[in-house]
Parts: C-alpha cells; structure tokens; sequence
C-alpha cells in the first residue's frame, strides 16, 4: 500500500489531545543505522565474515545483552562479542568524526514545531546512555527533551513495552495521548504495548510486517511530513 494511501485510512482512527512525543534514535533522530551496518560489514570482514553487516536487518530495536545473544546463537559462543563491539564503535566513531553525525530530514523542523507548541518530549532508544548522550549532545538538541531513556535503563527490550512505559510515566502524560516515532517493526510493536500511537518513519527497513502496519497511527517519509499530519489532523 502507497504511503499516502495508508494515512488516508488510518486518520479516521486518530485519538486526540496530544501530550508528548517520544523518539527512537538511531535510524530516527540520527541517520546512522547504514554507518553501523557499514562499520559491521568491515569489522565482520576482518574476523572473516562477508556481509556480516546485514544482520542489522534482524538485531533492529534490540539493546547490548540482546544482540550479544543473537550473535553468540548465530555464530557460536566461541564469537567476540565485546571485541567486535569494541571495534565496530571504533570504526563507526572514526567516520562520524572526520564526517559529522547525520541527522535525519526534518528533525530539526519537528522538534522546533513541538517546543513552540507546548508539546513535550522524550528519547527511548535501546542504546547505552554513554554512547546515546554523546551523539545527542554534539549535535546540539539535549536542550528540546524533557527526559532520556536509555537501554541501560531499563531491565527489558523492544519489543517489550517498558522503556515506552517509562518514558511516558516521567513525562506525567496518557499513553494513549502520545505519539511515538519509530523506524522498526519492534520499536512500533513496543510503542503500541504500551497504549501509545506509534508512527513509522522508514529507515533501512522500508515495510513493517502487515500485523506490524496495522497497528500504526501513520506513516511518512520523513519527519517533516509528520508536522503537517500534527497540525491538521491533532492540534
């Protein structure tokens, strides 16, 4: 189904009185998910693995402990884990410093548009605090969240629902009256867990699976496209 075909149908199902809206990061506010499977495919060549990089497509949404177990069951207990972790960060970190950390389309606009009115906002990323903290703080836009949820601090993963649970509690709002942006199926599946109204921006992965898609309040191409969808169909 066509993008714009898709949020014809679903704004008839839209709820009201939006108090806040939670990001995913990576994939989401940062336009990093192609660098990680970028810097996966060269460290997996070094420890002999070609395209070692595609399996971003299965780990999406998962936080540390998750995908050291998808490794370690794909490929052995035998497999360095936190070496190969070590160094993808190396390779990753060494591209975004000689290239700058990209930002997805419309970030900027969207978060603009949702300070000026009133809206609050929060990130829920299944990355590390340290490493989330870092990337948001050099590229300016710490000061436009009210709180940070990190994978460090929450005992569970998406597609479990708790670090959206979290997010909301903090914030003091409805579940049902916050937005959720996310570019994978397991993030939409938590955010929907969680009574939120989950939206999908698509990344590396362009089509959620049907049960997925079903459950979404819309979907767009970028985040500008959202702001338009905000201001006519919710405010």
């Amino acid at each position: 189904m066509e993008i714009n075909e898709f949020n014809e149908i679903k704004a008839k199902t839209l709820r009201k009185n939006l108090e806040a809206v939670v990001f995913d990061m990576d994939g989401l506010i940062f336009n990093t998910e192609w660098i990680i499977k970028y810097s996966w495919d060269i460290v997996g060549k070094e420890m002999g693995f070609e395209n070692f990089g595609d399996n971003i497509f299965n780990t999406l949404g998962m936080n540390h402990n998750q995908r050291k177990e998808y490794f370690r069951e794909k490929y052995g207990e035998e497999f360095e884990f936190d070496k190969f972790t070590e160094r993808y960060r190396e390779v990753s970190s060494l591209y975004m410093e000689k290239n700058g950390i990209p930002i997805k389309k419309g970030l900027k606009n969207i978060l603009e548009y949702l300070k000026n009115n009133k809206i609050k906002m929060a990130v829920a990323t299944s990355s590390s605090r340290a490493f989330a903290m870092d990337k948001i703080k050099k590229v300016g836009i710490e000061k436009y969240f009210d709180i940070i949820i990190c994978g460090d601090m929450v005992t569970k993963s998406k597609p479990d629902p708790q670090i959206y649970i979290k997010a909301c509690d903090e914030l003091k709002v409805n579940y049902n009256n916050c937005i959720a942006f996310e570019d994978s199926p397991k993030g939409i599946i938590a955010a929907d867990l969680a009574g939120m109204n989950p939206i999908m921006i698509p990344d590396l992965i362009k089509n959620a699976p049907s049960e997925v898609e079903e459950i979404l309040l819309a979907k767009f191409e970028s985040l500008d496209e959202a702001i338009d969808f905000i201001e006519n169909k919710i405010i």
